[in-house]
């Protein structure tokens, strides 16, 4: 699609929206009148790219980090099929965890133009690749940009939980000092399977090695340097459920992960078990991660995500009523930490993030495209 077949485009969506007061149409109608020199470009020839799912802190490490490079128009809302409309008049989107890609909207957003979808995350799957591809639309992501801020935030739930440390600060607070119910457990001589060891999950290893812990480690590739290390031990998957104190979840997010916890892998492990993700919700089946709390069979859980975190997390939903039944009931326990997607918030991540996708978008912007793009992504 060249200049003059994107402007035709985008004013034929003009001239969809109803009313000339509508909001959409004044903002695209704005857009038009400030691009007439090329699509997708302000008036100083910078390269416009909305960013999506724009919080406060991305903005601000977005500023830091572009140094007047780009045109960046923030959008607090997600992109879904909804508000695909906002990315008119844009070459490039930026998008986070919970943005929704599929194809019906991947569709909209070739007719809208726009030639790159720029991760500000690691994982990809809620992006139709196979849509995008059909369309000539580029994929680019952030693969690494704190590994140690993830791990740490592991860590600091195990340690919520065992230490029952929630629990401990809500009762001080309400001045309440006894210390029945908050018994814990020396990390110091137990089993941890860690699920995955990529740069994330190997730095949650590390840490746990320092505190003096046997390490049982899965993946499908073995890190060897690692596996080198005294207290690690590669084993496979059912043996690590059935051995391990404690298990973290580190993997992406595939049709073969999806459900990796489930009733039947709940009921090979320790009674009592810890579990821990910081990973993606789906990888755990929540009903069933419920089930293994009532019953006892799962002794505590911290979770970072959540599968359907879509329009609850990133959002202040304080005066409303959480309608989400499974999430609602899984707030009940005492013995679950939910925290809301932030394991990656630090600012030497928000850095790298921002760093990471300016550097992507300049490599579209010079030409590169498919293979040559240091980090795209392209179907399997």
């Amino acid at each position: 699609m060249n200049d003059a077949q994107r402007r035709e485009a985008f004013i034929e969506r003009l001239q969809q929206l109803e009313g000339l007061n509508n909001p959409l149409y004044l903002q695209l109608q704005r857009v038009l009148d400030t691009s007439q020199t090329r699509f997708g470009y302000d008036v100083d020839g910078k390269l416009r790219i909305a960013l999506f799912d724009a919080q406060s802190y991305d903005l601000e490490s977005f500023e830091r980090w572009n140094e007047g490079r780009f045109a960046i128009q923030p959008f607090r809302t997600s992109l879904d099929a909804d508000s695909v409309a906002m990315a008119g008049g844009f070459r490039v989107i930026c998008v986070f965890v919970n943005d929704r890609l599929d194809q019906q909207v991947v569709d909209r957003l070739a007719r809208s133009g726009v030639e790159l979808i720029a991760l500000r995350c690691a994982g990809y799957n809620n992006v139709d690749l196979n849509a995008c591809q059909r369309h000539g639309i580029q994929v680019v992501r952030v693969p690494a940009y704190s590994p140690h801020a993830v791990a740490e935030h592991t860590i600091a739930l195990m340690l919520m939980l065992n230490r029952h440390l929630h629990r401990a600060y809500t009762r001080v607070r309400a001045g309440s000092f006894h210390l029945d119910g908050l018994t814990g457990f020396d990390m110091y001589g137990k089993t941890m399977g860690i699920v995955g060891t990529g740069q994330i999950g190997r730095c949650v290893a590390e840490i746990l090695l320092g505190f003096g812990c046997h390490v049982l480690a899965f993946d499908k590739h073995v890190d060897s340097e690692l596996a080198a290390r005294a207290h690690v031990e590669y084993v496979p998957l059912d043996d690590l459920f059935s051995q391990a104190d404690i298990i973290s979840l580190h993997v992406p997010l595939f049709p073969a992960t999806r459900y990796l916890i489930n009733a039947a892998t709940i009921r090979k492990m320790k009674r009592g078990v810890m579990l821990i993700n910081t990973s993606r919700g789906a990888l755990v089946d929540t009903r069933a991660l419920t089930a293994g709390l009532k019953s006892g069979q799962i002794g505590s859980a911290g979770l970072d995500v959540y599968e359907e975190e879509a329009g609850v997390f990133f959002h202040d939903l304080s005066s409303e009523v959480l309608t989400d039944d499974v999430l609602a009931r899984l707030l009940t326990f005492n013995n679950v930490v939910v925290t809301s997607h932030q394991a990656y918030l630090t600012r030497e991540a928000l850095d790298n993030i921002a760093r990471t996708t300016l550097e992507n978008v300049l490599e579209f912007e010079r030409g590169k495209r498919g293979k040559e793009l240091t980090h795209g992504v392209l179907p399997d």
